[in-house]
């Protein structure tokens, strides 16, 4: 008889080497994004320095006694507040009021996924509010750069991934990217759902949806996504039944979730709907403000609501930018996922009644819409790429971080 071959095994790769060979993969992506971002950010806070406006605003509203201080303030006030105090939900009109604010302002129109990050962050490393937003936001950052990064290298190869994580970089709005704003948070968790459906790891890109909508309203159009390519998975046969269905019953439950127990606490199914119109004037109007704005900034008259001329003005060409990458985005055919992800925020940001200025960083989880760009900027020589993507760097220090935080409400 044949004496019986010793089984050979194969080598399971050291703690050591997977560390490495993970530095090699992803560590040019977090110093290409770095380095951009990092040049953004210091020529945001030369501007904020040099005019100084900063210094005679209220501490609330852009100002501080630290250029650095105006990227606590605004919207990162009340998340401070959030994280310092917790939630009180009410409805709480005010006197006399006859206009488009007719509710005092409440923290619950602020979801919750961030601040409790902020004060996780500051149990555990003992930075202050503002200090443990920061981190959050940054390390966030750079979590979503790799999300971006890892779609687009699918699609379009490494080269492709580069340019696209450091467009994410000097993208119109990503002033908010390093300052205490939940958009990085958001846009991290809906890159890597993206990319676990486009991998078809069905229950992590639910948990990772369901996490979103505990972080912004506008997750509705990450569920929405997830549904309609998990309902094409079936149809194809693709998967196993059960994961893409467990996926669809995950993905609402944190958004539902948070507006279900803010309309129990305020005693009013409607109640988050409410505050942010009363509060904030922040209603969904089938894009009449969108229309209103593009007619008129253009033309130089800003005699609609919420007028910030310059911020608007950049929002415009965000807009303008954003219909003129979609078709071409059409065009590569990606998976539905990221169409549909795509449109529905587009939908849903270009179809509300808001501060204009924002558009640009509302507009900042389309990162599908870097597909397009990334694609064309991979034909660039190295030296080429890193020259334009720098000049952009600097230049969105004023276009993505003056023009939202000193010119505009971010």
């Amino acid at each position: 008889m044949t004496a019986a071959l010793p089984r050979i095994q194969s080598p399971v790769p050291r703690p050591g080497s997977r560390l490495r060979a993970a530095a090699r993969r992803h560590g040019p992506v977090l110093a290409v994004y770095g380095t951009l971002k990092l040049a953004g950010f210091c020529s945001f806070m030369y501007l904020l320095s040099s005019a100084g406006d900063y210094r005679a605003k209220d501490p609330r509203f852009g100002g501080g006694a630290h250029a650095w201080d105006v990227l606590a303030t605004w919207d990162g006030w009340w998340y401070q507040q959030i994280a310092l105090h917790g939630y009180d939900p009410k409805l709480v009109p005010v006197p006399g009021a006859t206009g488009l604010i007719t509710l005092e302002g409440n923290s619950a129109a602020f979801f919750p996924l961030y601040p409790a990050a902020m004060r996780l962050t500051s149990a555990v490393t003992g930075l202050g509010p503002y200090g443990a937003g920061l981190l959050v936001s940054i390390l966030a950052a750079f979590a979503a750069a790799l999300g971006i990064y890892t779609v687009a290298e699918r699609l379009g190869g490494r080269r492709a991934g580069l340019a696209a994580a450091g467009l994410w970089a000097v993208w119109p709005g990503s002033g908010v990217e390093w300052a205490v704003y939940s958009d990085s948070l958001y846009v991290a968790l809906a890159t890597w759902a993206c990319h676990a459906v486009m991998t078809r790891r069905w229950l992590t890109a639910g948990v990772l949806t369901l996490t979103a909508g505990l972080n912004r309203p506008t997750a509705g159009a990450l569920i929405a996504a997830l549904a309609v390519a998990a309902l094409l998975s079936l149809r194809r046969g693709e998967d196993r039944v059960l994961r893409p269905i467990l996926a669809m019953a995950l993905a609402p439950l944190g958004l539902l979730g948070y507006l279900l127990w803010v309309g129990d606490r305020m005693s009013d199914p409607m109640g988050y709907f409410k505050l942010q119109s009363g509060a904030w004037a922040h209603r969904f109007d089938y894009g009449r403000q969108t229309l209103d704005v593009l007619a008129s900034a253009p033309v130089g008259h800003f005699t609609y609501l919420f007028a910030f001329p310059f911020a608007d003005v950049i929002s415009v060409g965000v807009v303008l930018l954003a219909f003129a990458l979609l078709p071409l985005l059409l065009r590569l055919r990606p998976p539905a996922m990221l169409i549909v992800y795509t449109v529905l925020t587009l939908a849903l940001v270009l179809g509300s009644q808001q501060i204009f200025a924002n558009v640009s960083r509302y507009l900042l989880p389309c990162f599908p819409l870097f597909l397009p760009l990334a694609l064309a900027m991979r034909r660039l020589s190295l030296p080429v790429q890193c020259t334009v993507l720098g000049i952009a760097a600097l230049a969105s220090g004023s276009y993505a971080g003056y023009a939202l935080f000193e010119l505009g409400v971010p």
